[in-house]
Formats: structure tokens, sequence, C-alpha cells
């Protein structure tokens, strides 16, 4: 693939999707680190965190099959202007929201925007894309959202340690705002019939896309467990800013979809997935015994290494599957993956109530070795 297909691939909805999706998410990774925390400040206990963390997720996924389904007749631009109105809107209601209840709606709320944005936004980069180049359109997209995992967690740590939560929860405020004006610069494509086969396709799910939706779930229940519960671990242990943790994540994602996106369109899909799949096992093997920052970073490496082929590569392959319009294949695929991302806190913290943290991360690498074995098995010798 020559440099002459990158010009094709960034049109003008393309930059304006990719740079309102980063304002979007970057609300979402702030978050990651210093919600925990602020729950934690107000006595939370760990299993109404892994619910208020979880709940987000849960309130997404359940949204998702509809919106994929909407999408066939209604225009991405919609949804995601919807989504930014609600992060918005959630990002005032955090100054006003005490836990348990309240802020249980606040989070349930930024869960339906999440669904709304991230399900539109997906829909619209796949569809216009073409297919010789879907793999590296995607790795390119996904940079929009690793950018920000990259510099919005430090920035969320700095914020609370310098100023205060409420800056923290205006600052989203802004993003969201940001992210909300973007999406109305796009423009509106024009929606392609669909047939009727794709409709009826087991009422709001895509059938074939059921598979590899699983395998993204179950290797997102672990990024959600480490969202909720490792930066209060990596506080304990001493770490003063596990923004870092996330940081270095999300470099080694930049650097491996920047760069090595065109892979996704050379080799097969299979072949990408089963070592991707292999470094989530390591990683989590590795953290169990760590309790240094460097030891930390270094879990942070393997595990971002192997998550910056296997999401794009899992979405290009559920597409494959579906051969039919992507709405109905993102919203299960982006369901289904909001479902281990809300299992994850909610199971772990049960988990790290009865038997600890090391446990736990022992737990979050038994789930890898069943998604290895799941998609071994099952769903690679079955193709």
């Amino acid at each position: 693939m020559t440099t002459q297909t990158i010009p094709k691939i960034l049109t003008r909805n393309f930059v304006l999707v990719f740079l309102s999706q980063f304002t979007f998410t970057f609300v979402f990774h702030i978050l990651i680190p210093t919600l925990p925390i602020y729950l934690s400040r107000l006595k939370s206990t760990e299993a109404e965190i892994g619910v208020l963390i979880g709940i987000f997720f849960f309130s997404s996924l359940v949204l998702r099959p509809f919106v994929g389904r909407a999408l066939l007749k209604t225009h991405e631009k919609t949804f995601m202007t919807g989504g930014a109105l609600l992060f918005s809107l959630t990002s005032v209601a955090y100054l006003f929201a005490p836990p348990f209840w309240p802020l249980l709606f606040v989070r349930i709320f930024q869960g339906i925007g999440f669904a709304f944005f991230q399900t539109a936004s997906l829909t619209l980069i796949v569809s216009i894309s073409s297919e010789s180049h879907r793999g590296r359109t995607l790795s390119y997209f996904y940079l929009a959202i690793n950018l920000s995992g990259a510099l919005a967690p430090p920035l969320g740590m700095f914020l609370i340690d310098h100023f205060s939560f409420t800056a923290l929860f205006l600052f989203c405020l802004g993003l969201s705002l940001g992210s909300l004006f973007i999406t109305h610069r796009l423009e509106k494509r024009k929606i392609d019939p669909v047939p009727d086969s794709t409709t009826k396709d087991n009422f709001f799910l895509s059938r074939r896309a059921i598979p590899p939706s699983i395998i993204s779930s179950l290797s997102l229940f672990i990024w959600g467990a480490l969202t909720a519960f490792f930066p209060i671990y990596a506080v304990d242990q001493g770490v003063s800013n596990p923004g870092l943790f996330f940081t270095t994540m999300a470099i080694m994602l930049i650097l491996g979809r920047a760069f090595g996106g065109k892979l996704l369109d050379l080799y097969s899909r299979e072949r990408i997935i089963l070592p991707c799949l292999t470094t989530y096992i390591i990683s989590m093997a590795i953290l169990a015994f760590s309790k240094t920052l460097p030891m930390f970073i270094l879990v942070a490496v393997i595990w971002g290494i192997g998550h910056a082929f296997l999401i794009p590569s899992l979405v290009v392959y559920a597409l494959e599957r579906v051969g039919s319009s992507p709405g109905p294949a993102m919203g299960t695929f982006t369901a289904i993956t909001d479902l281990g991302v809300s299992l994850g806190p909610v199971t772990m913290g049960i988990i790290i109530h009865v038997a600890g943290y090391p446990i736990m991360f022992l737990c979050l690498a038994l789930t890898g070795v069943i998604n290895l074995s799941y998609f071994y098995f099952f769903v690679r010798k079955k193709r």
C-alpha cells in the first residue's frame, strides 16, 4: 500500500469525525484514573465503585443494538450529536450528584450518550472507507481514541492534584461542547437502502458478528477491571500518578496503529488475532506479581502491543463475516464488547473484596486463557 492511499483515507469527513472522536473520548479517558479516586474519597466501597464504573458500559450496551438498527435509516451525525449533548449535560451533573443513587443515574445517561456517539462514529468511518484499505482506515481512526488515552489520564490526575474535582468536571464540559461543535460541521452522507435480510437478521443483533464480538468482549472485560481498580492499587503501592500506566498503554497503541496499520490489510485476521490474545494473558500474569512503577510500565507495554492490532482486526473480521450494512454489525459488536467492559468491574470488585488484588489480576489472566481457547477451538477451527 503506497502513500497515495493516505489522501484517500484522510477525507474531510474522516478528519472531522477523528477530531470529534478525540475530544469526545478525552472526556471518557480523563475519568478513567480520576473517577475511582473521586468515589474512594467520598467513602464508596470497592463494590459500589465497581457498579458505578460498570453501569456506564451496561447502559451503553443495552442501547447499541437499537442504535445500530436505527443507523440503517438515520444519519450517523444525528446520533453523534445526541451523544455529545448527553456528555455535556452529564459533565455538569457530576458537580451536583453525590454517590450512590444520584450518581448512578448520571452514569446511566452518560453511558447512553456513549452508545449514541461511539456506535455512530464507528459506523460512519466504516461506511466512508473502501474495503481495500479498511484495516488501515480503522487503525488511523482508533488513533483518535489512543491519543486521548495518552493525554487525558495524566492531565486528569494533574487537575485533581493541583486544582479540584470541580475543575475536572468543568474541563469535561468544555471538551464535550467542543465535540458537539465539530460534529455539527459534518456533512450528511447519502444512506443507501439495504436488503430486507439485513433488517431481519436475528432481530437487533447481527448473528454472524457475534463470535468476534465475544472475543472483543472478553478482552475488554480485562480492560474494564483495570480502569476501575488499577488506579487505587497503584496508589496503594506508592505510585503517585497511575495515569502514567494508561499513558504508556496509549503510546504503544499509537505506535502500533500508526506504523503497523497496513499489516491489517496484508495478513489474515486469524494470524493477527492469535498472538494478540496471548499478550493479554502474559501482561495480567505479570501484573499479579508487580508492585513498582517500572513493572507496571512493562505490563502496559505488553498489553498495548496486543491491543493495538486486536480491536481493529476484530472490527474488520466482524464486517467480513456479515458482508452487509455496517450499522447492525457495529451495533452488535460494540454492544457485546460493552457487556464485557461492564461486567469486568462488577465481577472483579467482588473478587478483590474476597481475595485481594493479586488474585484478581490472576483471574484476569485466566479470562485471557478462556478467550484464547474460544478463538482457537470454536472460531478459528470452524472458519
